[in-house]
């Protein structure tokens, strides 16, 4: 049965962090199928339509500890860092003007800092990045890892 749940992502600062992080959260408890997003230009948001179904979740499952994903954390970048990371922010640009997103939409600074210093070769070491879900990478893995490469 699919199902639908709007998100409002409201730009201004106090309110993006708080808001994105809902929509993460929702995002990674749920099987995903459809993602639609506008901007409300009077109101200054973005609308995110998910359509998704709804996940049977049976009793008395013992659940896997969920592991903990890599996450750069203040660290220094060596120069080599610098330059990945540079590569991926004109990058995200890029992507974010093509598909009409706001920047954070696509990933955010600490994301893409967290793949210059964990520097992943493979989808999978994608995945043990902090805030790299399955939608992230299926939409923008290849591109990342072909940057990673190049640099």
């Amino acid at each position: 049965m699919m199902k639908v749940k709007v998100f409002k992502i409201r730009l201004p600062e106090e309110f993006l962090y708080k808001d994105q992080k809902m929509l993460d959260d929702f995002l990674e408890t749920h099987e995903i199928i459809k993602v639609e997003t506008a901007f409300v230009n009077d109101e200054c948001y973005w609308s995110v339509v998910l359509y998704f179904e709804e996940m049977k979740f049976q009793k008395n499952v013992v659940k896997e500890p969920k592991t903990v994903k890599y996450s750069a954390e203040n660290e220094v970048l060596s120069s080599d860092e610098e330059q990945i990371l540079d590569a991926l922010k004109l990058w995200r640009s890029e992507k974010a003007r093509e598909q009409n997103l706001p920047t954070y939409f696509i990933a955010s600074n600490k994301e893409l800092m967290s793949v210059a210093k964990y520097k992943p070769a493979k989808k999978e070491e994608l995945l043990e990045i902090k805030g790299f879900g399955k939608h992230k990478i299926e939409n923008y893995g290849e591109e990342i890892l072909e940057i990673l490469e190049s640099v």
